[in-house]
């Protein structure tokens, strides 16, 4: 989800953009910086024996797979290099790392809907029934060792199609050391199924080879700026959370001293690696995360509180602590701070 309102002042690669209709961008897959990510992709299916799955990529406003369609959906900002400089400086812009990542786990939901796997008894035997009700808000259970781990969050625990997809995602990527990784583990019997498909399906032709696209960018009218003011996340109430006196334990640095960097800035330059690690320990939404952080760096910087750049790594051990507790309390609570 796109979250952050667009300040007033962009760099001047972004301000032509800014107000012209997505749509007119001319926005396409073949060509563009993502495309490498794609041909990636189907490199390492042809590895597995997977000769016939290709599914096939466009550009759209988020990744998904739409339900049941064998098709793929590229964020549309990835084709772009200004758009991608622009969803860097207000979101937390994929690196290549986590570009496979998700294109592998799209993949698995891809494989799940041109095979049609999931209408297998097998398939709901190991996976869960896949019509089971899907909540974007799920309750997982850490460190179970019933699910592989690839997308933060404990995210295979999220449904049974995210179970299937996680598990592809796994399998299909080079040097997982899978066998080794999860041996001992129930989530072994779930990669033990999946390689088995793949053995007997390699060479088959998917019964569906093509999926309908939902939003392509040729259907997104609104402008770059309103992209990005519509699909601002729902903020969380923070307004109990009053982090003053912690902030200071946190950053207690003389402004004199040498070393002093601003805490704002320090925190703004971790935001990223904070959110990943939160997120993917603590299993909450990432929206939430953004947010506090968001909250606490702008507090920090009315605080003019200070960083000592000799202490990084404790600063950051300790804020990525003291946010993950203030997470883990507000998903259980529904606050952050408790009376």
């Amino acid at each position: 989800m796109h979250n952050t309102v667009i300040a007033k002042t962009e760099p001047a690669a972004y301000q032509e953009l800014l107000g012209r209709p997505i749509r007119e961008l001319g926005l396409q897959l073949a060509g563009s910086p993502v495309e490498r990510f794609v041909e990636q992709l189907y490199r390492e299916l042809e590895a597995k024996g997977l000769t016939k799955f290709h599914p096939a990529c466009y550009l759209t406003d988020e990744w998904g797979c739409p339900s049941g369609e064998p098709i793929i959906g590229i964020p549309f900002y990835l084709a772009h290099a200004a758009l991608a400089q622009l969803e860097k400086e207000t979101h937390d812009l994929e690196d290549a790392r986590e570009i496979m990542m998700y294109l592998r786990h799209e993949a698995g939901h891809a494989f799940t809907y041109a095979y049609k796997l999931h209408n297998r008894p097998e398939w709901k035997q190991i996976f869960g029934p896949f019509r089971r009700p899907y909540h974007d808000n799920y309750r997982p259970a850490p460190f179970s060792r019933d699910y592989v781990r690839h997308l933060p969050g404990w995210y295979a625990q999220k449904h049974p199609d995210e179970d299937f997809a996680e598990t592809f995602a796994v399998y299909l990527t080079p040097r997982s050391s899978w066998r080794k990784r999860y041996r001992g583990w129930g989530a072994m019997a779930k990669l033990l199924y999946l390689n088995r498909l793949v053995r007997t399906l390699g060479k088959v032709e998917p019964p569906r080879r093509r999926g309908q696209a939902d939003i392509t960018v040729d259907d997104m009218e609104n402008t770059v700026a309103e992209f990005y003011h519509q699909n601002r996340r729902e903020e969380v109430a923070v307004t109990e959370l009053t982090p003053d006196t912690d902030l200071r334990d946190i950053f207690p640095v003389s402004k004199r001293r040498k070393a002093a960097v601003a805490a704002r800035d320090f925190l703004h330059a971790h935001r990223k690696a904070v959110i990943d690690k939160v997120a993917q320990w603590t299993g909450a939404q990432r929206p939430l995360i953004r947010t506090l952080i968001d909250t606490i760096e702008k507090r920090a910087g009315e605080l003019d509180l200070r960083a000592d750049k000799t202490r990084s790594a404790e600063h950051l051990a300790e804020v990525t602590a003291y946010i993950t507790a203030l997470v883990m309390t507000y998903v259980a609570k529904g606050k952050f701070i408790q009376p």
